[in-house]
């Protein structure tokens, strides 16, 4: 996270001119701003006209997860594990990434993830469906690869 994230640039308006001053903002205890997750949230919500991910409730990935049951794991990594599931209001099997939550991936990391992976398309990345952010609770959720992962494929490992 660089110097900046602690501040703002807040501009000042009088008759005679402008001008600006840095102000520090505060966060919370996680590291996050109610102004970038409120921002956030805006630029999500108008681009939702551009294939933006799906939002997900909490309650409907643990459904499609049976509660993140330990048979449904399929990875784990530095930054959670990951499950396959079933949503059936889009009838898709998934990949749900629980991310954790003493992680180092803070909000606003989490959201410029999930704009990033909605924006960009490619044949050769797995499409981000939709996430959740669920009160402490942090999720991606993939479209599932029957075939493995990558690092499955170039290490030789079994399926």
């Amino acid at each position: 996270m660089s110097l900046f994230s602690c501040f703002r640039l807040k501009k000042k308006s009088s008759f005679k001119g402008s001008r600006s001053s840095w102000t520090n903002k505060g966060f919370g205890k996680q590291g996050k701003t109610l102004s970038f997750i409120r921002n956030m949230s805006r630029i999500i919500d108008r681009s939702k006209r551009r294939n933006i991910s799906q939002v997900f409730a909490f309650r409907e990935l643990a459904v499609a997860t049976k509660k993140f049951n330990p048979h449904c794991l399929v990875g784990e990594g530095g930054f959670g594990r990951v499950y396959k599931g079933y949503i059936g209001s889009i009838d898709q099997i998934v990949a749900v990434k629980q991310l954790d939550r003493n992680g180092l991936q803070g909000n606003r990391e989490f959201f410029s993830e999930v704009l990033t992976l909605s924006l960009v398309q490619h044949s050769n990345l797995v499409k981000l469906i939709g996430y959740c952010a669920d009160g402490d609770q942090r999720l991606l959720v993939y479209e599932f690869m029957a075939s493995g992962s990558l690092e499955n494929h170039l290490l030789g490992m079994p399926i």
